[in-house]
């Protein structure tokens, strides 16, 4: 009995070597394939190559209802508004700013208890006009395509004096309010800065409006994402402004100077 226990265990032992032998001369010769072609059949969705009725159908009602919110009319615009009329600034650009504080602003009281004093955001995130006639929830969402948030960031007096030397440096119109930045004519050199017709506090704590992108340093405004004083709102700024076309009839013209040249 024992003999035969030894030799099926020998037995067994040869089987395992052998299988594993096996195993690996078929796993060398396949890993020597290659793929030579591979073949893909396009469906088309459109009518001239074959729509498919049903799920245009199905997504019809949907479409239709998405559609009826976008073009619903919300105000009226009097004069175009545009990002490339303007070397300091611009209508829309105004417009945009003033907007962010006064629907920011009484957000940032009721949980915060304070007050913003500055807004700023950046040129490059107007994507659109807000052209002259009637102005729908689509003309907001062309403004502004993106998912940026308010965010309240908190600056001193020196930080905001780096805020307005970059402003005049990177010579955009960048949507500005509540702070004026009075410079030389020939050389730019900024000579004072106004926050709310206040001359500007070195020592002093100023609460700025912004989006989260520019908050964390987006467009190369480092003052922001070096702050250690930041307040997330929850407020989308294209939302901001389509709450702001439904409670005006007429969407002004703002054309106040933010730089002023001496």
């Amino acid at each position: 009995m024992f003999v035969n226990v030894k030799k099926n265990t020998i037995s067994f032992g040869f089987f395992v070597i052998l299988l594993t032998f096996n195993l690996f001369i078929s796993c060398k010769s396949t890993s020597s394939y290659q793929t030579i072609k591979i073949e893909g059949k396009k469906i088309g969705i459109t009518e001239a190559k074959g729509e498919n009725k049903a799920i245009a159908n199905y997504v019809k009602p949907y479409s239709d209802n998405i559609n009826k919110d976008l073009n619903s009319v919300l105000a009226y615009c009097p004069e175009t508004q545009d990002k490339s009329k303007g070397t300091w600034q611009t209508n829309i650009g105004n417009l945009l700013a003033q907007i962010t504080f006064e629907l920011g602003n009484p957000v940032f009281q009721k949980r915060e208890n304070k007050n913003i004093d500055i807004c700023l955001l950046n040129n490059g995130g107007i994507r659109a006009v807000i052209a002259k006639g009637d102005v729908t929830t689509r003309t907001a969402f062309e403004v502004m395509p993106f998912e940026n948030s308010l965010v309240i960031v908190g600056l001193t007096g020196k930080e905001i004096k780096t805020l307005a030397e970059y402003f005049i440096k990177d010579k955009k119109p960048h949507p500005l309010f509540g702070m004026k930045i009075y410079i030389e004519k020939n050389s730019l050199a900024i000579k004072k800065i106004e926050i709310n017709n206040q001359p500007l506090e070195d020592n002093r704590l100023y609460y700025v409006a912004t989006s989260d992108y520019l908050a964390n340093g987006g467009d190369n405004m480092t003052f922001f994402k070096d702050s250690t004083i930041k307040f997330d709102m929850d407020y989308k700024l294209r939302n901001m402004l389509i709450d702001y076309f439904k409670k005006v009839d007429t969407i002004p013209n703002i054309t106040t100077e933010k730089i002023i040249l001496e």
